[in-house]
């Protein structure tokens, strides 16, 4: 009942909050060090970078949409920058580059795929569909979206890790289930690393959750870095 209760809640809330996360758009998201994140679905982007790579530097790029950019939370809580400083004191020589942008789909991310292949990226953290399947998008379109986002970044010999993403069963049993089967999929089609559930441990909880319910606190993001750390541990290189 009380799970019940919260799904109800968060139901309620999600046309507020997609709604909010569309007025990110058109606004700068929040700068992680070293990176830039002004990107936006459909416009021009900046250099990915306010500084180049070092030499001996690889590039991570965390792409994603608003749990990506960290909205809500300062530019060092977010989960790119909690995992920039677990690679470097694991003594990863890594540039992780913030490409996370409110509010973004992913169409809008099949959009940005030019700028983000501009950093020559070593590896991809993909992030993307939480707010079509929100919306109640069309799950085929979704899925072909992600998937050459993932074809290209594989073209151009980056290493993939797809974060999957699920939603509350208040979206019908048969969309919420093929949501969540669509990133399994994709992973095993591609053979690419995967992170089952990208909230996994965080969702729902409140002690790591905003008052919106849906993105996560500074302590959310370090939980998720935990989590998902031995699946970027597995590909990065010293």
């Amino acid at each position: 009942m009380d799970y019940l209760l919260r799904a109800l809640t968060l139901a309620a809330f999600l046309a507020v909050g997609v709604e909010a996360c569309d007025q990110q758009i058109g606004k700068p998201a929040p700068k992680t060090q070293g990176t830039s994140v002004d990107a936006r679905p459909g416009t021009k982007s900046p250099p990915p970078s306010n500084a180049a790579a070092r030499p001996e530097e690889r590039v991570l790029v965390a792409f994603g949409d608003s749990l990506t950019a960290g909205l809500g939370v300062s530019p060092e809580e977010t989960y790119p920058a909690r995992l920039q400083e677990k690679l470097l004191l694991s003594g990863y020589r890594y540039r992780i580059i913030n490409a996370g942008v409110s509010g973004d789909t992913s169409a809008g991310g099949l959009r940005r795929m030019e700028w983000v292949l501009k950093s020559k990226p070593d590896i991809v953290i993909l992030e993307l569909g939480a707010n079509d399947g929100l919306r109640g998008l069309n799950l085929a379109q979704t899925r072909t979206n992600l998937e050459q986002i993932i074809q290209r970044l594989l073209a151009g010999g980056t290493k993939v890790v797809l974060a999957g993403m699920k939603l509350p069963p208040n979206y019908g049993a048969d969309y919420t289930k093929a949501f969540q089967s669509m990133y399994a999929d994709l992973a095993k089609r591609y053979d690419v690393q995967f992170i089952p559930f990208f909230l996994d441990g965080v969702a729902a909880k409140a002690d790591y959750n905003q008052a919106d319910g849906i993105h996560p606190t500074g302590a959310g993001y370090a939980v998720i870095v935990e989590n998902i750390w031995p699946v970027i541990e597995s590909i990065v290189n010293k």
